[in-house]
């Protein structure tokens, strides 16, 4: 049975690494599209990377990206910037992309 321990053991590894490096690479997602945001808002410097912060933490309101791209919906309204639903959540996941590169990279 020690054969059973290690392998579980391993299971357990793999799951607990592949949730933290999930969660990493959502919160770099979430800081690269809100700088992105911020830039079609025409916010920048430390302002811009403030409001990244925001954009990570609105993350934390609920399961999942819905949480997130609300945020950013409702942020684009009230400045008008035009970006389609399907505009943001298509960055969202070219974003998600390259947030896992740059984590992969050690970035």
């Amino acid at each position: 049975m020690a054969g059973m321990d290690g392998r579980e053991d391993a299971f357990e590894s793999k799951f607990a690494h592949d949730a933290n490096l999930q969660f990493k690479a959502e919160a770099r997602r979430n800081k690269l599209l809100g700088l992105w945001a911020a830039d079609l808002m025409g916010i920048t410097g430390e302002a811009a990377n403030d409001y990244a912060k925001e954009v990570i933490k609105a993350d934390f309101e609920e399961a999942g990206d819905e949480d997130v791209f609300r945020k950013i919906r409702g942020d684009f309204d009230a400045k008008k910037v035009e970006q389609s639903d399907h505009q943001i959540r298509r960055t969202m996941s070219e974003l998600m992309v390259e947030a896992v590169k740059q984590i992969e990279a050690g970035e």
